[in-house]
């Protein structure tokens, strides 16, 4: 079993001070967003960690809370797709709209998204990959809010409504949306009813999701599909160019910027670049995620 030092807790219970400056609902429902209790919670903000939590609990919160046990911290950098992204979300949160951003893998997006979900107020990250059937998609994102999770799945909706009403400005993020099942896409369907012009809404994925949608709305001919595009702007969002050239200069230009924070040498970075670009085709496509594996092992 891993040992916890009281190092990370110690960084655990600071990012949940900060968690929960940034949310403006209740100790309650803050609570129920990490799964404890609020009697636990009210122990946590005096500092009491002693048999409090569970080992697998105090990981879990360091986990959605981007603690680490590593040394390693990947930082942020204000690539070309973080800009964008952040743009949208801002946009949204703001004045409650929603959009869609659907591009390629490994170019940043749900790193872009879990950072603003831990830095704006009251914006809430859910992974559609690990909730894509009705019943788990409806609690997971009534989690995310700090909703009502006892009681009927009506119950619950109607408590996740009820809290992203209240709420200031409140944005959902809804990350690898391509995954959902048709029942939970009619679902988000509902939920941007239930919330126009006070919640924003902002799907993101590859192309599954626009796959999805667009069969769903010329194939299947169902109109709730249509109906969904049409809330999420009618618009595919994207920054990854089609242009072969182009395309090879936003990798360039991406892979360096997110390099050159978490870098000091120049020429690892430039290695790096060289050996993601020297692969990229469309059987290997390049990526950060390729980037990172090959700062490891080029560091080890």
């Amino acid at each position: 079993m891993i040992e916890l030092t009281e190092d990370f807790k110690v960084k655990v219970l600071a990012a949940l001070t900060e968690a929960r400056d940034r949310y403006d609902g209740s100790d309650a429902n803050f609570a129920k967003k990490y799964g404890i209790s609020k009697t636990v919670y009210s122990s946590l903000k005096k500092g009491e960690t002693e048999k409090k939590i569970s080992p697998a609990k105090w990981l879990e919160l360091g986990r959605v809370l981007g603690v680490s046990l590593n040394e390693r911290k990947w930082n942020m950098a204000r690539t070309d797709v973080f800009n964008m992204i952040e743009d949208d979300v801002v946009f949204c949160k703001e004045f409650g709209k929603s959009m869609m951003f659907v591009d390629e893998c490994a170019i940043g997006k749900t790193y872009s998204a879990r950072y603003l979900s831990r830095t704006l107020k009251n914006c809430f990250y859910v992974d559609a990959s690990q909730c894509r059937q009705e019943r788990a998609f409806i609690k997971e994102l009534a989690r995310s809010v700090g909703a009502e999770l006892e009681g009927t799945l009506e119950d619950i909706k109607a408590s996740t409504k009820y809290i992203l009403n209240i709420l200031p400005r409140p944005i959902v993020i809804i990350d690898e949306a391509g995954c959902l099942s048709y029942s939970s896409l009619q679902l988000l369907h509902e939920f941007w009813n239930g919330t126009q012009d006070t919640c924003g809404w902002y799907m993101m994925g590859a192309d599954g999701l626009r796959t999805k949608l667009q069969k769903g709305k010329g194939k299947s001919k169902k109109q709730s599909y249509k109906e969904l595009f049409s809330r999420f702007s009618s618009k595919y969002n994207h920054v990854v160019p089609y242009n072969p050239s182009e395309r090879m200069d936003f990798y360039r230009k991406l892979i360096r910027d997110v390099l050159s924070v978490n870098v000091a040498n120049r020429s690892l970075i430039d290695r790096i670049v060289t050996r993601c670009l020297a692969t990229d085709s469309q059987e290997a496509e390049t990526g950060l995620r390729r980037a990172e594996s090959l700062l490891i092992l080029m560091e080890e």
